[in-house]
């Protein structure tokens, strides 16, 4: 006999945020197609991922790859959530200078996290290559200026860091960086090998290569109860539909799941702007540009000479009070801009802002989740987000196959950091 759904009473699983507000410079352009279903009957499958972002569209299809039956669901649809916010630079370097990350949590487990980070990027860039997606991506290397949170004799000190821990690196002095970037009065340390890319265009690029493997995406669907077990995962949508599964992995950014401890994280927000495309002003190497400080200023250039520049975070959680500072904040953000980089033309063209996870170390939380059977969890928090979802693609992957991974220790929820 065929069940006749029935309007849940319980509240959603997840928490509900406005994620952002304005016109990102991603979302000015062609939505990509991403093929979705209604859920209109009980289904099952060997994995279930809430949340069709970034993160969710790289665990899908690497566990698609695997040869596991995938199910995504999300309550808004693909794409919709933080995912189009992102100023996607996809830096190994973790917003936590090494030097310092290493005195919190020890130099070991700081360089191990460091260059898992490394990894991740090459990893999400050699994939993302040879699956041909057409995504705007670009390899850039990186100016970090020093600030409050390093000064002068700090960023050396970070430099060597770096250098101990096997990374290649240039330590410049300000005529050095004025010379090459037209930057003046600011030490730098240059790094290579990082990456960019259209953060809307890179989640359906996964999202459809998981898709043409067999994974379905359902949306709008909202979960409203998840029954986790010994043999499997049950899961309830607000339509009265069940989902059942092997495995739940729970991907879904900065609305996450109640119940799942939050291991220091917190919601901030941060405001972006974007240029017009103006290709003959960019700066040498077109390098990414961010600070040692706090708040910090980061800058990267889009292939057509488009400048996005994002910073000015502050500990808000609230949307209101966020939009309310959408028109100050782009002032600002001009300004600095247009301050530190002289030759280009600061004048916004797209403003949005946006609520993001933060950590105490700038680092994710990933793995299983305590007191839940079969529950995994992709909590990409810090400033590395798409970096980090890359990271949670490959450890999820090797947990839930059974291989393991290495550097599980270093992100999971029994960790001391």
């Amino acid at each position: 006999m065929t069940k006749t759904p029935t309007r849940s009473s319980q509240a959603s699983v997840t928490h509900h945020r406005d994620l952002r507000t304005g016109q990102s410079i991603w979302s000015a352009r062609r939505r990509p197609r991403v093929p979705t279903q209604p859920l209109t009957r009980d289904i099952s499958c060997d994995v279930v991922i809430i949340g069709a972002g970034i993160s969710g569209a790289l665990i899908a299809e690497t566990l698609s790859e695997a040869g596991l039956k995938v199910v995504v669901v999300d309550r808004r649809g693909p794409l919709d959530g933080s995912t189009a916010a992102s100023t996607a630079m996809l830096q190994y370097e973790i917003d936590t200078p090494l030097s310092l990350l290493a005195e919190q949590i020890g130099r070991d487990r700081a360089e191990r996290l460091w260059r898992r980070s490394r990894q991740s990027v090459d990893a999400l860039r050699e994939r993302t290559e040879r699956l041909g997606l057409n995504v705007d991506a670009a390899t850039r290397g990186s100016i970090y200026l020093h600030g409050n949170v390093l000064d002068a004799e700090g960023l050396a000190r970070e430099a060597e860091a770096r250098r101990r821990a096997g990374f290649e690196i240039e330590l410049l002095k300000p005529a050095a960086v004025l010379d090459r970037y037209g930057i003046k009065g600011r030490h730098a340390i240059i790094g290579f090998g990082n990456y960019t890319a259209d953060p809307r265009q890179l989640a359906a690029g996964y999202l459809n290569v998981a898709i043409g493997r067999g994974a379905r995406i359902y949306s709008p669907v909202d979960i409203c109860d998840v029954a986790p077990s010994e043999s499997g995962v049950t899961l309830q949508s607000a339509d009265g539909r069940e989902i059942r599964a092997r495995t739940l992995v729970v991907a879904t950014g900065y609305e996450m799941m109640k119940g799942v401890p939050r291991k220091g994280n917190t919601i901030i927000s941060s405001w972006s702007i974007a240029t017009k495309p103006q290709p003959r002003a960019i700066w040498p190497t077109a390098a990414m540009i961010w600070e040692a400080a706090d708040p910090y200023l980061y800058i990267r250039t889009t292939p057509a000479g488009e400048v996005i520049c994002g910073g000015e975070d502050e500990e808000i959680s609230d949307a209101d009070e966020r939009d309310a500072k959408i028109a100050a904040k782009t002032r600002a953000l001009s300004r600095k801009l247009g301050a530190l980089l002289p030759m280009i033309d600061a004048t916004p063209v797209h403003a949005w802002a946006g609520s993001f996870g933060d950590s105490k170390t700038g680092t994710p939380t990933i793995g299983r989740i305590p007191r839940m059977p079969n529950c995994y969890a992709a909590m990409g928090y810090g400033g590395n987000g798409i970096t980090f979802s890359m990271m949670a693609a490959q450890m999820l992957r090797g947990l839930i196959c059974g291989d393991g991974d290495p550097d599980a220790d270093l992100v999971s929820f029994s960790r001391k950091f």
